[in-house]
């Protein structure tokens, strides 16, 4: 041995037991199916996620309440679920299509109902005085068509619940709303969480 080489310790090479090389094969394993899962897990989350979003807005639709026309029932800013149905009847509130605005009102009179409003605000139908409970206060308010009237077929009569402010029916610029200007019908008010409520 020359003089550079003397105190220089040769490294021995160490080998892996066949043991050690397969507990650690099983870590990696373990780890990459740990990942596998999570991965599926999310894009199944996704999935989901997106198919009811998809779902609920094909079946529902949530409108927010901008202004006072439909006090004391509903007041601006909150927000009312509505689902998308064709099965409408007198006395529910709907939101419709208008000028590229969904309005909320409430459905007065069906195709072929005649339709009369006198001078304290009374609403009659065929006739006979509506019972209107979800008003605060009656009102004629402005009425631009001509009392009586009746509602022509495939149409709806439309009346906002403060009938002092309201534009609806009576106005020539609403008008009767024909059954394609339908969104849905109120089934529900869900914000603020405070007047929540569900109608049939």
């Amino acid at each position: 041995m020359n003089a550079a080489g003397k105190g220089v310790k040769k490294e021995e090479l160490v080998i892996p037991s066949i043991e050690s090389l397969r507990a650690e094969l099983a870590r990696e394993e373990a780890r990459c199916a740990f990942r596998r899962t999570l991965w599926n897990m999310a894009v199944a989350l996704i999935v989901a996620v997106v198919v009811t979003v998809l779902v609920f807005t094909r079946l529902f639709a949530l409108i927010r309440v901008d202004g006072s026309s439909m006090e004391p029932t509903l007041s601006d800013g909150q927000t009312v679920l509505l689902r998308r149905t064709e099965e409408i009847s007198a006395g529910d509130i709907v939101g419709f299509y208008h000028n590229g605005r969904i309005l909320l009102k409430r459905v007065i009179g069906s195709p072929q109902d005649e339709i009369e409003i006198d001078g304290k605000g009374n609403v009659y139908i065929n006739g006979s005085m509506l019972e209107e409970p979800y008003l605060a206060k009656k009102s004629a308010g402005e009425c631009e068509l001509e009392f009586p009237c009746r509602v022509p077929e495939g149409m709806l009569f439309v009346l906002g619940d403060n009938r002092a402010v309201s534009v609806d029916s009576r106005s020539v610029s609403v008008g009767y709303v024909r059954k394609d200007q339908i969104v849905g019908r109120a089934v529900s008010r869900v914000w603020p969480v405070n007047d929540i409520e569900f109608w049939k």
